[in-house]
């Protein structure tokens, strides 16, 4: 299963594995990772599971669809590798994925 590393804004890390064709949301989520709050479930439809994608899988991650370029506008502190992590789906090109969680939410 491919691991992903959680850094919460105060440098605490999680390591935990992922199945592939979850989401990094739904892994958050399931191991109460802090500061993923994912209000909206999944859908796309808040910004609150924002998170920054850490360079080194920039291009492997994607970059966000138009939809999700609209909530990350509501998002906090936005940057170029910012994402939903509701709409960055788990697979073995992502294991080692590091996300990093922004201060607070949308």
């Amino acid at each position: 299963m491919p691991k992903i590393t959680y850094v919460e804004h105060d440098g605490t890390r999680h390591e935990i594995e992922a199945a592939s064709g979850s989401t990094v949301m739904e892994n958050a989520i399931r191991n109460s990772i802090n500061g993923i709050l994912a209000e909206c479930g999944g859908a796309c439809a808040c910004a609150t599971c924002h998170v920054y994608v850490d360079d080194a899988f920039a291009d492997v991650a994607g970059r966000p669809d138009p939809m999700e370029e609209d909530m990350l506008d509501f998002a906090y502190d936005v940057r170029p590798t910012s994402r939903l992590s509701c709409q960055i789906k788990v697979s073995d090109a992502l294991d080692g994925l590091v996300v990093h969680i922004p201060e607070k939410q949308g």
